[in-house]
């Protein structure tokens, strides 16, 4: 029979975040210190989320296949993603554990759909580091004057890697300081470069935010800004990270709640900013859309402010990937150090080691930094074999967080009742239903066959990725039966009582 297990709000002692753990199925004395500010929290969600490695990095697709109106996508998925932080902060609020989305979905619904989502999950930060690493190799060769290719953009994501690992394994304390040196860098430069470029580097008006420039032809707009829209679904996550150091956060029931709505306000601000003020600079869309400007990113910032000024620019940018590097690190590691306490990955006793000078998991640190270089390395002998990879990052990290959506519904109708200090009350139904619904159609859009002149696996190659991780983690799931290890607490959410009166009133309706 599974054990019950009703969370509540840690007491107002020194040690009440000890015992609320404890309370939760885990030892007394974790091994992580609480030395994660709120701030130090919010600079983790923001520069996992960072707005200029996403604009940045996809402002020139986006704008050739959607025009200007483009922005607007940025609005719409905040809008959605914001009630995904609003299910995540009930669920964390309840359940304060290292590892996020794995220890959610394992509590709401059970082992085998916490073991997946955590698998999934796994393998999408894993390959988001490879891509944020990969991604930066332009800049690099343009901050330091190399030749641009594949070896430059190799060598730069391995030794991007290289050095965020390195941070992050100086311990907690380190994390929080250049996380938050990372969210200010990235916030006031954007800031700094966006007002300079809505002053003295403007060459449109604002109203060509509702102007499409012949974008979509024939066929319509609704389809060309679809596909514009990957830039606000590729942009609008990160704010669960705040989730995944729970047990470094003090009093993380109402700390980390904030934080993740912090996240979205800031980060999306910021995001909108960035964007406008690079649109309003772009002198001719007609370049943009039909190819002859391929890079409108650095025209704009070239004609802003010089050769001097673009090292500036770009050695910001460059700290805004090492920040963004340095937390999709630290959440992969705690997702790695939680399912392997829970011994439910192979080799589970290393990923759980532990730094007594440090406080970290230096293992699972090092996992988080050579499966992404090796990941990296791939595209030296298989751009198309890296390419399946990394188009798995994103919908890999869409699924994982609609594992836990659908889980907080589904608990939620067999009678859980969140027991942390936030909860969404009378809205929790309807928000976690939203939640769902804007889930599922991001997923469908990031899905969506777009390359009809292509080969037929480039036009499926993101649902194929996907199957090919969901598919090997149910074959192994089958073979290991991992789930079945350890001890840790599972399925508590839901009070024995309210689940077999819902079982039966399912019975009794012959479903």
């Amino acid at each position: 029979m599974t054990t019950i297990t009703t969370p509540r709000p840690p007491s107002p002692e020194t040690d009440g975040d000890a015992e609320h753990l404890s309370e939760l199925g885990y030892s007394y004395e974790t091994k992580f210190e609480r030395d994660v500010t709120f701030w130090g929290n919010v600079s983790l969600g923001f520069t996992y989320l960072s707005p200029v490695v996403g604009i940045y990095t996809l402002f020139a697709s986006s704008l050739g296949i959607g025009g200007p109106p483009m922005i607007w996508s940025l609005l719409i998925v905040g809008a959605g993603q914001f009630l995904v932080a609003q299910v995540f902060s009930e669920v964390v609020s309840s359940y304060p554990v290292a590892g996020g989305i794995y220890p959610w979905s394992r509590r709401l619904w059970g082992r085998k759909w916490g073991w997946m989502s955590g698998w999934i999950y796994l393998f999408a930060l894993l390959t988001s580091i490879a891509t944020v690493g990969y991604g930066a190799g332009p800049y690099v060769a343009d901050l330091f004057g190399f030749e641009p290719g594949v070896d430059t953009t190799i060598a730069a994501a391995i030794v991007l890697i290289a050095i965020s690992t390195a941070l992050n394994l100086c311990g907690t304390k380190i994390l929080n300081t250049v996380a938050m040196i990372g969210l200010i860098a990235e916030l006031g430069g954007a800031i700094v470069v966006g007002s300079w470029l809505l002053i003295a580097s403007r060459n449109q008006d604002i109203s060509v935010i509702f102007q499409t420039f012949g974008a979509g032809g024939g066929d319509g707009y609704f389809a060309a800004f679809a596909a514009a829209g990957l830039i606000g679904i590729f942009q609008y996550y990160g704010f669960e990270a705040c989730g995944d150091v729970a047990e470094e956060v003090k009093n993380p029931g109402t700390t980390i709640p904030k934080a993740m709505r912090v996240t979205i306000y800031i980060g999306g601000a910021a995001s909108m900013f960035v964007c406008l003020s690079l649109l309003l600079a772009v002198p001719d869309f007609g370049a943009v859309m039909s190819g002859a400007d391929a890079d409108p990113v650095h025209s704009v910032l070239s004609s802003a402010f010089g050769v001097v000024g673009v090292k500036v620019v770009l050695a910001v940018v460059m700290i805004s990937f090492i920040s963004c590097l340095l937390s999709f690190q630290a959440a992969t590691s705690r997702l790695t150090y939680a399912m392997g306490r829970d011994r439910m990955l192979p080799l589970s006793g290393l990923w759980t080691r532990f730094s007594k000078s440090r406080r970290v998991p230096p293992f699972a640190l090092l996992l988080a930094g050579i499966a992404p270089a090796l990941i990296v390395l791939l595209s030296k002998f298989s751009e198309e074999g890296l390419m399946a990879i990394m188009s798995f990052a994103t919908m890999g990290i869409y699924l994982a967080f609609q594992m836990v959506v659908l889980a907080a519904l589904r608990a939620r109708l067999k009678g859980w009742k969140p027991g942390g200090q936030f909860k969404l009350g009378k809205w929790g139904v309807p928000v976690n239903v939203l939640a769902l619904a804007w889930g599922v159609t991001g997923m469908i859009n990031m899905a969506w066959p777009r390359t009809p002149d292509g080969p037929w696996w480039q036009n499926w190659l993101t649902l194929l990725s996907s199957a090919l991780v969901v598919g090997t983690g149910l074959l192994y799931m089958r073979w290991k039966k991992p789930y079945l290890r350890g001890t840790a607490p599972a399925a508590d959410a839901i009070p024995a009582t309210d689940a077999a009166a819902f079982s039966l009133v399912q019975e009794k309706a012959g479903v």
